[in-house]
């Protein structure tokens, strides 16, 4: 027999947080969280975007262990601004038994009747900063801090149980060596005199502060019109300066401005800390932040985390100018692969930056849709 069980206590959410601790040991391309972080980010208290979303949280148990859990999501933005009735799920992850999730998100669509909601949307975050979608290709490839990893059961999980397949994103990777730099640097140059555009480079966190709300209101006008979109509040932008920006190196956040000094364009790359978190398994001390903070320092793979152009730049080349920036970062570092994030198959704008860099797409994951 499989049990639901609520979570209501901070011994409880800790045991959330570690389930797939043990359903991915010894997995070579899964990526833990740092557990401390993760219950922290489920803390109503601590986290703002529960100013704008509810979310309970359910672990099954069967033989008295744990065997799956999920976070049943509504994102009230979107239900009452948007009008969008859409009950949300994630951190889902399960056995191989189709009952355990039937069970689990049975439970999501009993909660969005409760709430007059019309349709379940997985697994998918809060927002457009959180991680989303199932793995469906790629289970050979290491992951990112910033996405989910899963067994190859879950997507046949979800289509036995009566899912659809709702959106379908792709992540690629392309090699530093192909970057053809002398083709950039012309194009910046030229790019930056016909727009009247000018570069901005960062080698203090500090300096890089003042931008970050300009940033977020770039970001805003870049993803608006994606069906995904679900504005960032204020309190959210703090809250990711606070627990990012600082991580971040500063000479890996570039920006453009036009003559005004009006952010344009703006790019976040982050080195990959996938494998220092694999050592790390989920601890900072003794020795996790050592090893955050030589990848931090010296990890050759870098994650393409945030970009973003101002509509009125898009498809103009500005991509270039910010690429011209990066060269000299990147070959000091001895930078060898650049790694792409989820992008939607759809969104041919974003598609359009990367066509010159011959990007091997590597993994595929895509969300799933049930009508309540």
């Amino acid at each position: 027999m499989i049990q639901i069980k609520e979570i209501t206590t901070k011994k409880e959410m800790k045991q959330f947080v570690k389930f797939p601790f043990s359903l991915y040991k010894n997995n070579n391309y899964w990526v833990p969280p740092i557990i401390k972080d993760e219950v922290e980010s489920f803390d109503k208290d601590k986290n703002p975007v529960f100013e704008h979303a509810k979310a309970r949280f359910f672990i099954a148990i069967k033989n008295n262990e744990i065997v799956g859990r999920i976070v049943a999501i509504i994102n009230t933005y979107e239900t009452e601004k948007q009008n969008i009735k859409k009950m949300r799920f994630g951190w889902f992850d399960v056995i191989d038994d189709i009952q355990v999730s039937k069970v689990l998100l049975d439970k999501v669509a009993e909660i969005g009747r409760e709430n007059n909601l019309e349709y379940i949307e997985g697994p998918i975050g809060f927002n457009n900063l959180d991680k989303t979608g199932v793995l469906t290709d790629g289970f050979d490839q290491i992951g990112t801090m910033i996405t989910w990893y899963n067994h190859p059961y879950y997507s046949k999980h979800l289509e036995q149980l009566g899912f659809k397949k709702e959106k379908e994103y792709i992540e690629s990777t392309f090699s530093f060596n192909d970057v053809d730099i002398k083709k950039y640097q012309k194009a910046s140059t030229l790019i930056q005199k016909r727009y009247q555009l000018k570069p901005l480079n960062f080698t203090s966190t500090n300096k890089i502060m003042p931008y970050v709300d300009e940033m977020f209101d770039l970001f805003s006008k870049t993803y608006s019109k994606l069906s995904t979109y679900v504005p960032i509040s204020k309190a959210q932008i703090a809250y990711f300066k606070k627990k990012y920006i600082s991580f971040i190196n500063p000479e890996y956040i570039k920006f453009v401005v036009d003559k005004d000094d009006k952010l344009v364009a703006f790019a976040i790359v982050m080195p990959s800390f996938s494998s220092a978190l694999q050592k790390a398994n989920g601890k900072l001390f003794p020795l996790g932040i050592f090893h955050l903070l030589n990848a931090r320092k010296n990890s050759k793979d870098v994650t393409f985390y945030l970009i973003g152009v101002h509509p009125e730049y898009q498809n103009k080349g500005v991509t270039a100018v910010i690429f011209d920036q990066f060269y000299p970062v990147f070959s000091s570092k001895g930078i060898k692969n650049c790694i792409r994030t989820p992008e939607l198959e759809d969104n041919h704008a974003i598609h359009q930056i990367w066509k010159e860099f011959n990007p091997k797409i590597h993994k595929r994951r895509r969300t799933y849709k049930l009508d309540l």
